[in-house]
């Protein structure tokens, strides 16, 4: 059985981001790899750039990254005012590995970090997963709409 190592980035993601490193602080060409996942599991993420990838990051309260061996196979982020609001984006399993716990591990470790966890009420937006978090106490909203504005 492959080891995995779950990451929790500091604040903006800054050795993952600048010098690509992955579990252990070791280089990886982690950004690189980062983006190649987003493509293959995230049809919503297929055109995000290297470029954008650092500056989403670097904007990011926390960052959560799960590895086997040295290739990502979980990734999540949150932000928040650390009151009243905060969100969780981008919460992506590889294909190959769902079903293992990863999903759950990477929105705990969000929840619980300090950056999230006394905020009062905490978003996220899916496509298709609406009953996996169903299964961690996140619940429909009908009481309000989801408004976006596209540049």
């Amino acid at each position: 059985m492959k080891q995995v190592f779950l990451v929790k980035h500091s604040k903006g993601a800054l050795g993952l981001r600048l010098f690509g490193l992955g579990p252990n602080l070791k280089p990886t060409q982690g950004l690189l790899k980062l983006q190649k996942f987003l493509h293959r599991n995230a049809f919503w993420a297929k055109d995000r750039t290297i470029n954008e990838l650092r500056k989403c990051l670097a904007n990011s309260d926390i960052v959560i990254s799960i590895w086997s061996h040295n290739e990502p196979v979980g990734f999540g982020r949150g932000l928040s005012d650390g009151v009243y609001r905060g969100v969780l984006w981008d919460i992506v399993i590889d294909q190959n590995h769902q079903g293992k716990g990863y999903g759950k591990m990477i929105v705990k470790n969000l929840l619980e970090s300090k950056q999230i966890r006394n905020t009062k009420k905490i978003y996220l937006m899916t496509t298709c997963k609406k009953m996996f978090y169903s299964q961690i106490d996140f619940k429909e909203v009908s009481s309000q709409s989801l408004l976006v504005r596209e540049i």
